[in-house]
């Protein structure tokens, strides 16, 4: 009984081993939210319209040696996008933009990162917002600077994809469809590229 016992309980240390090592690599990486930013700019008209999000947060797990095993995820909270204009940034929580109280945070779930060049990766993962989810593939370029590592890109998404801007705002020639999500991200933890 005594024998058969054993190996049992050396995997269930092994596994507890493994998962605490696991968790530790996300709680070694945490984002630093005052050096980071999450911008998107959208063309009103064919004029370049700068917004960003002013509360987001990151779960990563990254490391440079084996980036097929490290992960991403982020959350971010629409409730908090603002294009500095008092009377647009009321109208954004609104159902036929953002619908802030049906979905309050858009989100985005790494699925492969692969190294692409020295610093350069691409991050493919579902992007989720407003209840819709497309697969995206995220260009990300990492630099580093003492302790803090800085993941920057851009990518573009359809907002019609997503069904922000509803209804008369479906009009491309007033909102162009396309809009740029800019991001740099700093972050802490993250080991010697």
């Amino acid at each position: 009984m005594m024998q058969s016992s054993f190996p049992r309980l050396a995997g269930m240390a092994l596994a507890g081993a493994a998962l605490l090592a696991a968790g530790s690599a996300f709680a070694q990486q945490k984002l630093v939210p005052e050096q980071s930013e999450i911008v998107f700019v959208s063309k009103q008209m064919g004029v370049p319209v700068e917004g960003r999000f002013k509360k987001f947060d990151a779960q990563v797990a990254f490391d440079p040696a084996k980036p097929a095993t490290s992960k991403v995820a982020f959350t971010v909270d629409t409730g908090s996008a603002t294009l500095g204009v008092k009377e647009t940034d009321a109208e954004l929580p609104k159902p036929v933009w953002f619908n802030v109280p049906k979905f309050p945070q858009a989100t985005f779930q790494s699925s492969a990162i692969k190294a692409v060049g020295a610093g350069k990766y691409e991050v493919a993962g579902k992007l989720s917002i407003k209840g819709a989810a497309q697969d995206v593939v995220v260009p990300v370029t990492l630099t580093q600077s003492g302790a803090i590592t800085t993941a920057a890109g851009s990518f573009a998404i359809k907002r019609l994809a997503f069904k922000i801007g509803e209804n008369e705002w479906a009009d491309t020639s007033m909102v162009a469809d396309e809009v740029q999500v800019k991001f740099k991200l700093a972050l802490t933890g993250v080991p010697k590229l």
